[in-house]
């Protein structure tokens, strides 16, 4: 598609900004190894089908780094619509909503005959299976507009919920469309899986009931992120010079530099001079000959 481009330097992605500066255009800043980049450049490819008037550019943040770094992009997938709004994470429902407002207001809307309009039915089921669990609400989890909003983001907050939203009341067709399509006239809807779940009462009775924390998609805490994480604290060094772009480079020589103070504080603090060192519930046990003639003793005892 001409509006669904890879830039993949600087000089290219200035000339797509200037050539293009009359109209709306989406970057979308990614990475080959996160896997919620390549499900969102599909969601954008989606887009470009239907926006033909607006620019879509893909920019591989590590391949670029003097692009990355001029928009301070940190994380990925990041969205920029230049030169108006930014969006930070894989939301589709709210990059969706952004590329129809931002087009409209640049006057880069699909005309009539352009292009023929997406049927109501699918855009609802993409919609619904945008994120393993969606909340259709009045608002935004940020600030919602009704009171049955407001507490269905609650609990989904309290009970550590993973979710994406979309405001009905941004997009009229939506609101009015999902009611019949999913046979229920009321709002907030849940959804998990893209199966209806259903309303606040119904998310209540599953709290209620026991069942809601099997039903329902989680985030991962920092709390066991990092209980999850053994850290092996070694004679081991990395290769700045291998690192392939300013960002990596930078991190590496932070690790190098963390390491460094950890391994001569290490050896003050235990007392022991070399490495490696064995700890078990905090204590120190020693190092590998010390780690040998407990093996040997233990073996001794079974014989």
């Amino acid at each position: 598609m001409a509006n669904l481009v890879d830039a993949t330097s600087l000089q290219q992605f200035e000339e797509l900004l200037k050539n293009n500066s009359k109209s709306l255009t989406v970057v979308h800043f990614h990475a080959p190894w996160a896997p919620q980049c390549s499900q969102m450049n599909g969601v954008m490819a989606e887009l470009a089908k239907e926006h033909k008037h607006t620019m879509f550019v893909k920019l591989e943040a590590e391949a670029v780094p003097e692009v990355s770094e001029k928009y301070e992009i940190t994380s990925v997938p990041t969205f920029l619509f230049f030169k108006i709004d930014r969006l930070d994470g894989a939301h589709a429902p709210e990059l969706t909503n952004k590329v129809q407002q931002l087009g409209s207001s640049w006057g880069g809307a699909a005309r009539a005959g352009d292009i023929p309009k997406e049927d109501l039915n699918e855009r609802l089921k993409r919609l619904i299976n945008a994120a393993p669990c969606m909340l259709f609400m009045k608002g935004s989890p940020q600030e919602p507009r009704c009171g049955f909003s407001r507490q269905t983001v609650q609990i989904l907050k309290d009970h550590n919920v993973q979710y994406s939203s979309f405001d009905i009341l941004s997009d009229e067709e939506v609101r009015q469309g999902i009611k019949t399509y999913s046979n229920w006239p009321t709002y907030p809807q849940v959804y998990v899986n893209g199966e209806l779940i259903g309303g606040l009462d119904i998310v209540k009775e599953l709290v209620e009931s026991g069942e809601f924390e099997n039903t329902f998609p989680k985030s991962v805490s920092l709390e066991n992120r990092c209980s999850s994480v053994f850290i092996l604290l070694t004679r081991v060094f990395v290769n700045t010079q291998a690192a392939k772009c300013g960002f990596s480079r930078q991190i590496l020589e932070m690790i190098n530099k963390s390491t460094r103070t950890v391994r001569k504080g290490l050896k003050t603090y235990s007392n022991w001079p070399t490495y490696p060192q064995l700890y078990v519930k905090g204590e120190l046990i020693g190092g590998l000959d010390i780690v040998k003639v407990k093996c040997i003793k233990s073996s001794s005892n079974y014989l």
